[in-house]
């Protein structure tokens, strides 16, 4: 998708409806000529290949909405011929950056199960930028992957191995716990995962200086979600082999942050099971143990999620995290509140949740501050466990979530909770119908502000 340097590259010039005017008045002639026989109005996600007098391609001019720079180039890839091409915008680095990580989001393809044609166009990267621009590309990519492969080709143990070779891509360390080691140590995750054929297990990565600070990134590895004993209808299970979508978000933002050189002591931990039905299954009513000794009822198996994060999350605390960042599939209530683009962040440190959403709608990757109201939390305090993974009322389902996770880790840490949905539901330009990354871009940028970047690649553990 893309190149470093081009001898002669093929401009693309960005244009609107109304700088379109402008662009025509220096224009010459022949191109005036050519523009208008077109039809050409520079309308959003559409584009005119321009000849010179030679009839080889001089120029490309493509519509744009001027707010929307990620994607202003993201309908190219698919209808331009084999080439080289560049930007021609007047636009800042990072706009360029911005617009050409769209350009290779909009060539993506998943063609693991059937043959497909892939783009020919290659843009040439914005000088400086290139680096970046190419990590960000593989991260988003990676998560693409891994959430649009079903369940049957993407078990625990393959999940496993998504982590062992991103660690030893960049030099880190990966540890996996499974059989009878999980079931004391992390006995949540061993109960919702003990009725599937494929085992569970806890994954846990490491990179990083030992003097950096400690970041831990804690994802939701639920392979699939049958809904277990409280089984989901039919249409409700066609998309949950994307359950693991959280895990395939810190997985992704670990590449970033490995390679790009963030200041920070990584550590990524990923509950993985499969929620199935079988003898041996949890039930609702259930009242189970957790790693750090809270008794968790089961109000309803279908809300799995959150019972295998609450070990992950007491394990990072444990290991001395000064800040956690979930990335869950959590709960519908979030897509019904919010929608299919928009996800969900809460946290403790109101003041740093308004600026990462601030910063998210700046990187064109939005999320939005939802909060923590502590007063529901009486709807998940049950008379005969400590909490219960489901509250008494059907509202509110996002937040109430949020506050069961909020139970599980230390006061002192600093604590995000992404709700993500990991997934585009119809095909639009640059976001094809299929996995997502959502947030990684606004997080990212965040952390940057927060740790400082290396800028090698870091020094490993």
């Amino acid at each position: 998708m893309f190149i470093d340097q081009a001898s002669n590259p093929v401009p693309i010039i960005p244009l609107t409806e109304s700088s379109l005017e402008n662009w025509l008045e220096t224009a010459a002639e022949d191109r005036k000529r050519w523009v208008r026989a077109s039809g050409f109005r520079a309308r959003p996600g559409t584009s005119l290949l321009m000849p010179d007098g030679d009839g080889e391609l001089a120029c490309v001019l493509s519509g744009h909405v001027p707010e929307e720079r990620l994607w202003s180039l993201a309908h190219l890839p698919g209808v331009l011929p084999k080439g080289e091409y560049r930007l021609q915008s007047g636009w800042s680095a990072e706009e360029e950056a911005r617009a050409a990580l769209g350009w290779g989001l909009g060539g993506y393809r998943f063609d693991r199960y059937r043959k497909l044609e892939h783009p020919e166009a290659r843009l040439v990267l914005p000088e400086g930028r290139e680096r970046e621009v190419r990590i960000l590309f593989e991260a988003a990519t990676q998560v693409r992957n891994l959430v649009n492969t079903p369940a049957i080709d993407l078990g625990p143990s393959d999940l496993a191995d998504e982590a062992r070779d991103l660690a030893r891509e960049f030099g880190g360390k990966c540890r996996v716990i499974e059989g009878r080691k999980l079931a004391e140590e992390f006995p949540a995750v061993h109960v919702v995962g003990q009725a599937s054929s494929r085992p569970p297990c806890m994954i846990r990565m490491e990179w990083g200086r030992r003097e950096d600070p400690v970041l831990a990134l804690v994802g939701k590895g639920v392979i699939f979600d049958s809904g277990g004993l409280n089984i989901k209808p039919g249409a409700g299970m066609v998309t949950m082999k994307k359950d693991m979508g959280g895990a395939a978000h810190v997985l992704g933002l670990a590449r970033m942050i490995m390679a790009l050189g963030l200041k920070v002591q990584l550590r990524v931990y990923i509950p993985a099971v499969e929620n199935a039905i079988a003898g041996n299954a949890y039930r609702p009513s259930d009242i189970i143990r957790t790693r750090n000794g809270t008794s968790v009822e089961i109000g309803n198996t279908d809300a799995e999620g959150r019972v295998i994060l609450s070990d992950a999350l007491s394990w990072a605390c444990e290991e001395g995290a000064e800040r956690i960042i979930d990335f869950a599939t959590l709960t519908g209530a979030a897509r019904v509140a919010l929608g299919e683009d928009l996800p969900p962040i809460y946290g403790r440190d109101g003041a740093a949740v308004r600026a990462i959403q601030e910063s998210a709608f700046r990187e064109e990757d939005p999320l939005w501050h939802m909060p923590l109201y502590k007063p529901y939390k009486q709807q998940i305090q049950p008379p005969l466990a400590d909490i219960s993974n489901t509250g008494t009322t059907p509202m509110g389902g996002s937040v109430l979530a949020a506050l069961f996770l909020d139970h599980f880790v230390a006061a002192e840490v600093d604590w995000y909770h992404l709700d993500v949905f990991a997934w585009n539901l119809n095909d639009r330009p640059g976001r094809p119908k299929g996995g997502e990354a959502q947030g990684l871009r606004a997080i990212w940028a965040w952390l940057c502000e927060q740790y400082g970047r290396s800028g090698d690649g870091g020094e490993k553990t």
